[in-house]
């Protein structure tokens, strides 16, 4: 099953061209973290987080899905309605549904460079968004089992979109409908590229570069994701299979 699982995400993010793989090396960080309503399993939500991770932008996600109602009753005193993805910028005041909009506006105010005047994703990007979602047979579109309330802090997850096993740790999130911060680890140079591997035994002497590549480096020593921090229990751990087990026994109904 695990092995199904893999490949089937594998497949999204091809369906996808890999976006959502790389990230910038210099962006200008929020001084207020940025939140976003979503579901993993939203088309137009996925193309958000493609440019949260290309933009090396961190955010507090509160998951919406289907069913849930832990988070969208928030969601739509917010903003008037349940509709989703959902940017609440408290640094601008700014409140935006609309994926095109909101990338245009992450990339306008937080891009540099090229990344800050890259075009939105046109049709071509939805079409492919939408066989991501199919290909992972829906998962992350559905609330499933979430327990009472939820954990008192937010937790930590070490991600970045196009990642087969960081998909698989947020779906379960999701469908738990546990918020948490989205520390985005996009790939900021070629030596990152591929498994970690590849950078231990052919670019053992490049630089680490992006912010959270640098800051898991520090906590951890190691550069691999998902890597999941729950402080509400001080459990911090790796592999996607195994944060799917411990959040569904933590977090689950």
């Amino acid at each position: 099953m695990q092995i199904v699982n893999a490949l089937t995400s594998t497949l999204a993010s091809t369906a996808r061209g890999w976006r959502g793989t790389n990230g910038a090396r210099k962006s200008r960080q929020p001084e207020k973290m940025l939140k976003l309503y979503e579901y993993e399993g939203c088309p137009f939500c996925r193309l958000v987080r493609e440019a949260l991770t290309e933009l090396d932008l961190d955010a507090v996600i509160h998951p919406c899905p289907r069913g849930g109602t832990r988070w969208r009753p928030e969601a739509e005193r917010i903003g008037g309605r349940q509709q989703f993805p959902l940017l609440v910028d408290d640094n601008t005041g700014r409140v935006l549904y609309e994926s095109s909009e909101i990338i245009a506006y992450l990339r306008e105010s937080y891009g540099e460079g090229r990344n800050r005047n890259a075009g939105t994703p046109g049709p071509l990007a939805q079409v492919g968004a939408n066989a991501a979602t199919a290909l992972r047979g829906f998962a992350g579109m559905t609330a499933r089992g979430a327990n009472g309330s939820g954990p008192g802090e937010l937790l930590e997850l070490y991600s970045f979109e196009s990642s087969p096993f960081s998909r698989i740790a947020r779906e379960a999130l999701c469908e738990l409908e546990l918020a948490y911060v989205l520390r985005n680890m996009g790939k900021a140079v070629k030596a990152d590229m591929g498994p970690p591997w590849v950078r231990a035994k052919f670019f053992p002497d490049t630089p680490v570069q992006g912010r959270n590549r640098k800051r898991m480096i520090e906590l951890t020593g190691r550069m691999q994701v998902p890597y999941l921090i729950d402080p509400n229990t001080g459990t911090a751990m790796y592999e996607s299979a195994d944060i799917v087990r411990y959040l569904r026994q933590t977090y689950g109904g």
